[in-house]
C-alpha cells in the first residue's frame, strides 16, 4: 500500500473533489435530462471520488481537518461549475462566503 503514499494527502483531496465536482455536473445534466445512463455513471464518479479521499484520511489521519478542507475544495468546484458552465449568479455575500472557505483551506492545510 505504499502507492497511497506517493501523492501528498492534499493532492489525493484535490482529486476527490474534483470526481464529486465532475459528479455534480453530471448531476444537473440528469436534472435537465435525466436517464439511467447519468445515474450509473454518477454513482461511479461518487465512488472515483471516495476511493481518492481514503489515501488523504490514511495520510493525515485527522477527520476535522481533511474533512473541512475536502468539503470547502468540493464546495468551491462546483460553485466555480454552476457558475462557468450553467451561467448561475452568485450574490455579493456568496462571494464573501466562497473567499472566507478558500482562507480556510489555506489555513486548515497549515495546521
Amino acid at each position: 500500500m505504499k502507492f497511497l503514499f506517493f501523492f501528498p494527502y492534499i493532492a489525493w483531496l484535490i482529486l476527490s473533489a474534483l470526481f464529486f465536482a465532475f459528479g455534480e455536473y453530471l448531476s444537473k445534466k440528469f436534472a435537465l435530462a435525466p436517464s439511467f445512463s447519468y445515474v450509473a455513471l454518477i454513482v461511479g464518479i461518487y465512488a472515483l471520488g471516495t476511493l481518492a479521499w481514503l489515501p488523504a484520511i490514511l495520510q493525515k489521519n485527522q477527520l476535522s481537518i481533511v474533512g473541512a478542507i475536502w468539503s470547502v475544495m468540493s464546495l468551491l468546484a462546483t460553485v466555480v461549475i454552476g457558475v462557468a458552465i450553467f451561467g448561475e449568479h452568485l450574490n455579493t455575500l456568496a462571494i464573501i462566503g466562497l473567499v472566507l472557505g478558500f482562507l480556510s483551506i489555506l489555513l486548515l492545510s497549515l495546521a
